[in-house]
């Protein structure tokens, strides 16, 4: 029932019964907020897809990054050889420190992206403590690995930096000149 004026200034209850317009405007107005909400179903929906495909493609960047550094390894003897000169701790030509510093510090880089997606939320749980028992094993099994953390740790996140130096061995970079 519709409410009206009176010539007093009351207000009273029409007793007219809803015409077809009425009912025509509040299917009409039903229609419409149906289709909003549905709109908004379909937006979350789309977000969330979207959000599992940045998830994907980070995580291929990522892998494709450690797989590039293995294959140069791998198709490159000489990088192979400086790689296990550098790990036994032999003496390395200026040149080749430079190239060690280098080429682990790349793998550094990649290590400090996979924790930066991790923290943003990129990288799932179960899937970077994985990554991460993987540098404890790089970081204790590879000398070289280990001295260009040492040395550089300062130019990482500290959020990062934490992370490696609680996955050293204690007193891993004391003799290690910074």
């Amino acid at each position: 029932m519709a409410e009206a004026d009176t010539p007093r200034g009351r207000r009273t209850r029409s007793t007219r019964a809803p015409n077809s317009f009425d009912r025509i405007s509040a299917w009409l107005t039903l229609a419409a907020n149906l289709g909003v909400l549905g709109g908004i179903v379909l937006v979350i929906l789309q977000l969330n897809q979207n959000e599992r495909m940045i998830r994907a493609q980070t995580r291929h960047d990522i892998a494709m990054g450690i797989v590039d550094q293995l294959r140069d390894t791998a198709n490159n003897q000489q990088l192979a050889e400086l790689g296990v000169r550098g790990n036994s701790g032999a003496e390395l030509t200026p040149a080749e420190r430079i190239q060690t510093q280098l080429r682990y510090g790349a793998l550094l880089r990649i290590w400090e992206d996979e924790h930066y997606q991790y923290r943003m939320g990129l990288y799932d749980d179960e899937e970077f403590v994985h990554e991460r028992n993987n540098w404890k094993g790089v970081l204790a099994s590879n000398r070289a690995v280990r001295e260009v953390w040492c040395r550089s740790s300062k130019n990482y996140s500290a959020a990062f930096a934490a992370e490696v130096n609680a996955l050293l061995a204690p007193g891993a970079c004391g003799a290690v000149e910074r």
